[in-house]
Parts: C-alpha cells; structure tokens; sequence
C-alpha cells in the first residue's frame, strides 16, 4: 500500500506543473513569514497566523483535487458550482455582514466567507465554457451580447453588494477573456467610446459619496491627511522608510498602515525589507503570471487556453491594483495581494484557480513536446 502510495506521488510529481506549484508554495510561506513578523510586532494576532495556515493548507488540497480532475469535465459541472457561488453571494444580501462599506462576508461558526472570491474561479471555469462554446461565432451580435451579459451580471450583483474591488477585478477578467477569444476591434473601439461619453453619468449616478472621494483623494492623497488620504500617504512612508534593504521582518521600527496584513501588505514589504524585497516580491508574482500566459498557450484545446487567461487575470490585475493602491499611483479599492494577504477566502480561491491551470499544464504535454 505504502509502495503504491509512493509510486502514485512520484508519477503525479513527474507530470505536474511543479514551476506554478513551486511559485505559489513560495509566496505561500513568504506570506506567512510576513504574517508572524507582523504578529511579533503587534500588527496581527494567532488568530490570524491559524485562519491563514488552515486556508493554505485548504487551498493545497482544493488546487491538488482539482488538478487531477480534467478540466473539460470541471467545466460542464457548471450547473452545480455556478449556482452554489450565486447562491452564496445572494446570501450575502440577508445574511451578510459588512465591514466598511462592503455587506460581503458570511459568518459561519467562529470563521468568515467571502462568497465573491469564489464566485471569480466559477466564472472564469464557466466563461471559458461558454467561449469555447461560441468559438468562431464572437463576432456575432448575438452570441456578443450573451457573452456580455454573462459578463455583467457577476459584475453588478457583486457592485450592489458593495464591494466594487471585486467587481472591477471580475470585469477585467472578463475583457481579457474576451480578448483571448480573439473579439473584433470594432467592438473594443464601440465599448470605449460608449465608456467616455456614459462617464459623467456613472460619476453621478453609479458611485456614491464615499467612492468618489476615494478618486478625488487619489490625486491629492494630503487634501483629507486624516481620512480618505491616511491609508495611502502612511504606506508611502513605510515603502519609502525602508529605503534599500529594509528595517527587518521583526525590528518593531515598522510605519503603522490600516490593513496593513492584508490590502497594504506591501507596504509592511517595503518597510521591512526595502526596495530589494519590493522587487523580489513583483519578480515573483510576474513569474506567476508569465507561467500561466505560457500554460494558455500551450493548453491543447481553447478552453484550456481561456481557463488560464482568466487565471492570469486574476493574478495579474490583482498585482497590480494592490502594489497601485499602495504606491498611491492607483485609488484605494480593496484588492488583497495574491497569496501574500491574509485573508482566508482568496487564498483557497487563487489556489483553487491554480489547480484548474495545472490541470491544463498536465494534460498539454502532448501538443508542447510536439510543436
């Protein structure tokens, strides 16, 4: 038995994608450590270092199930996952509990939910379907516009639930899905011009007082140095105070940030360890993200394509809106660093992401050693 076991192991080695593994294992562990060195100067509690090591070690498991399930089949079970995931984001709007703005969690025993993270890995899982579905026919206004309202709909429910990071991240998932697919220019070209002249009605109408201040404050981050502008000009004070190398991971002489554990992580980064631990930490996420550009290329099928591009979006945009938001070169809106955050949702979702691209990797192997 034990000699099967470890057969099985070392085939499943031999034929996974230990590159993606490897990097997302890495940034797991360094956002633990970052986890304890904010514990040990009272920015986190064991409460937190607890919630993030049982949703990595859930988050190996979810990537590990999935990767050996092939992702054709993932994909058509979408009557039982998208359901669950709108279900449990409806849930949200009777049984949520807000914090801050956003009515986005659910409470379940001593542990929290955020419905919307898993509803990103459902969608990229059932767009890629319905792309590959419609492959050759994107040009068409009709299957355009189903696409589009496959689109939106996430993208609103996830806007009237109040968190509106999320639904920017799930609507750029969506474009780069669709740019995958290969959609017309004439149609990029339409949406852009319909977003410049409706603008001034989406700042009237579509945001509220609070978000507008947020991009008002994002030009002028001293114009409210007590409220909308404390978060972004203390982080830029921690990144800039660690100058080259950093104060250390546990030397106590950090700069106090709101969300510094999870949001402005990045900040505690550049504090700690300096503008060479800032750049490590964007080499490896870009790494990441060019792993998973190379897995759409090679998949075998679109769908395969599509699921990793989605994937990569995830990752990519979430990147860059986080170290944005902590540079105070982009609004303040909510978005966790991949795997380094703590927050115990995203990372079971960004692994469970992972497990479905890893299921692409392993069963690509025929058309990459054949090109």
């Amino acid at each position: 038995m034990l000699k099967r076991l470890r057969a099985a192991a070392a085939d499943y080695i031999r034929s996974t994608d230990r590159l993606t593994w490897g990097l997302c294992l890495g940034l797991s562990a360094f956002g633990f450590l970052l986890l304890a060195g904010l514990y040990k100067v009272g920015f986190a509690t064991r409460r937190h270092l607890a919630v993030q090591a049982a949703a990595v070690c859930l988050g190996l498991v979810t990537a590990y199930v999935l990767s050996r399930i092939d992702y054709e089949a993932l994909a058509n079970l979408w009557k039982l996952y998208v359901p669950l995931a709108y279900g449990l984001v409806a849930a949200t709007f009777i049984i949520g509990v807000a914090r801050g703005d956003d009515r986005a969690w659910i409470n379940i025993g001593g542990f929290s939910l955020q419905p919307a993270e898993l509803l990103k890995v459902a969608f990229i899982l059932s767009f890629s379907l319905h792309l590959s579905k419609v492959q050759g026919q994107l040009d068409k206004p009709r299957q355009l516009l189903l696409l589009c309202l496959h689109g939106a709909f996430p993208v609103l429910l996830i806007h009237f639930q109040g968190d509106d990071g999320t639904a920017l991240m799930l609507a750029l998932i969506f474009v780069s899905m669709l740019f995958a697919a290969g959609i017309s220019w004439r149609y990029v070209l339409y949406a852009v011009g319909a977003a410049v002249a409706l603008s001034p009605l989406f700042w009237l109408f579509f945001l509220n007082a609070d978000q507008r201040s947020r991009i008002l404050i994002f030009f002028n981050p001293e114009m409210d140095p007590q409220s909308y502008g404390y978060q972004q000009l203390n982080s830029l004070m921690a990144i800039g105070s660690g100058q080259l190398r950093g104060v250390g991971l546990f030397s106590g002489e950090h700069v106090y940030v709101p969300e510094i554990r999870n949001d402005f992580i990045f900040a505690y980064v550049g504090n700690s360890l300096g503008f060479i631990g800032c750049l490590g930490v964007c080499a490896v996420l870009g790494l990441l993200c060019a792993r998973l550009l190379s897995n759409a290329y090679h998949a075998r099928d679109p769908l395969g394509t599509y699921i990793c591009v989605g994937a990569f979006a995830m990752v990519a945009f979430q990147t860059v809106f986080n170290i944005g938001m902590c540079l105070s070169v982009l609004p303040v809106i909510g978005i966790t660093l991949p795997f380094l955050s703590s927050g115990g949702t995203s990372v079971v979702a960004l692994y469970a992401a992972m497990g479905m691209v890893i299921s692409v990797r392993m069963r690509s192997s025929t058309k990459m050693f054949s090109s």
